[in-house]
C-alpha cells in the first residue's frame, strides 16, 4: 500500500535526521508541544522574541506558527519569521488558535497569509470555517462546530485558496492539497478533555514535514499519529476518567508510535475529486 510505504519513508527519516522544530507558540501548551516533539524523535525550540526568531528559523527544519496566546510582539515575530523561512524554502505550519473570536486574531491572520506563503494549516471546524469566510461564533479556542460539516469540500476549498495543504481536525479529520483528499477516522473523545492537543497535534505537522517534502502526505501521518496515540493512551488508562493519567499515556503512545500500529489501526479514507 503506497501510504504505509510513504509513512515509513518519513518516520525513518525522523528518526535518522532528528529535525529541528522551531515554535512560536501559545505558552499554555509550550512544554506539552516540546515534549510531544521529542517523544516522536526530533527537537524543539520555543524562540519568539523578534530580535532573534531570523536567527533561529535559519537552524531549523520546520516553523510553526501557534495563534494561542497572541500578542503584537508575537505577531511581528511570526511576520519575519515566516519571511526568512519563506526564503530559506522551509515549511511553515500555521495553527489559527480561535481565529474569529476576537479582531484582533482576525485581523492577524489576514496579514500572516498575505505576508508569507504557509505550507499547512491546521486547525479545528470553527476556525477554518472562519477562514473560508463562513461566520460562526468560535467559544474560547474550542470549536462549537461539527467536524462532517462540509469539512472535504472547505478544506478543498481553502486549500486551493493558499495552495497549501489545509487539515481540519475534529472527529473527523480532513486533509486537503486541493487536489487529493483524506479522511482519518482515528482518536478517541478523551483528547478533548485535556488543554492542547489540537497545538501538539500541529507540532507533529511540524515533525514530519521537516522530515519530508511531501507535505500532503506529513500532515496525514501526523494527524493519524495523534489519532491512534490517543486510541492507545485511553485503553491503558486504569481510571478511565483520568485526564491526567491520560496525558502521560499520550506522551508514551506517540513515543511507541510504529508503522505496525498504523498498518494495524489505521483509518484513512482516500477521497479522490
Amino acid at each position: 500500500m503506497f501510504l504505509l510505504r510513504d509513512y515509513k519513508d518519513i518516520l525513518k527519516k525522523i528518526k535518522n535526521k532528528k529535525p529541528l522544530i522551531h515554535h512560536i507558540t501559545n505558552y499554555v501548551t509550550a512544554t506539552d508541544c516540546a515534549n510531544t516533539v521529542l517523544a516522536l524523535g526530533a527537537s524543539a525550540v520555543m524562540a519568539d522574541d523578534p530580535l532573534e526568531v531570523e536567527e533561529v528559523v535559519i537552524h531549523s527544519d520546520a516553523l510553526v506558527l501557534n495563534m494561542g496566546t497572541l500578542n503584537q510582539q508575537k505577531i511581528e515575530a511570526f511576520i519575519l519569521a515566516g519571511r526568512k523561512a519563506n526564503d530559506l524554502g522551509i515549511p511553515i505550519i500555521l495553527d489559527p488558535v480561535g481565529v474569529g473570536g476576537t479582531k484582533l486574531r482576525s485581523e492577524a491572520l489576514k496579514r500572516i497569509l498575505k505576508e508569507i506563503k504557509v505550507s499547512v494549516i491546521r486547525g479545528n471546524m470553527s476556525e477554518i470555517k472562519h477562514i473560508y469566510g463562513i461566520e460562526e461564533m468560535t467559544r474560547g479556542v474550542d470549536s462549537i462546530s461539527d467536524s462532517k460539516d462540509g469539512g472535504k469540500e472547505i478544506s478543498k476549498a481553502i486549500a486551493q485558496r493558499h495552495k497549501c495543504v489545509v487539515a481540519i481536525t475534529g472527529e473527523i479529520d480532513y486533509i486537503s492539497d486541493g487536489n487529493q483528499t483524506f479522511s482519518i477516522r482515528n482518536g478517541h473523545k478523551m483528547l478533548t478533555n485535556i488543554t492542547g492537543t489540537g497545538c501538539m497535534t500541529t507540532s507533529l505537522i511540524g515533525v514530519c514535514c521537516g522530515a519530508t517534502k511531501d507535505i500532503f502526505m506529513a500532515t496525514a501521518l501526523a494527524i493519524s499519529i495523534m489519532g491512534i496515540a490517543g486510541e492507545r493512551a485511553y485503553e491503558d488508562l486504569q481510571d478511565k476518567s483520568g485526564i491526567g493519567s491520560f496525558k502521560v499515556h499520550l506522551l508514551d503512545a506517540i513515543g511507541g508510535f510504529t508503522i505496525e500500529l498504523l498498518e494495524e489501526r489505521g483509518r484513512i479514507d482516500g477521497l479522490s475529486y
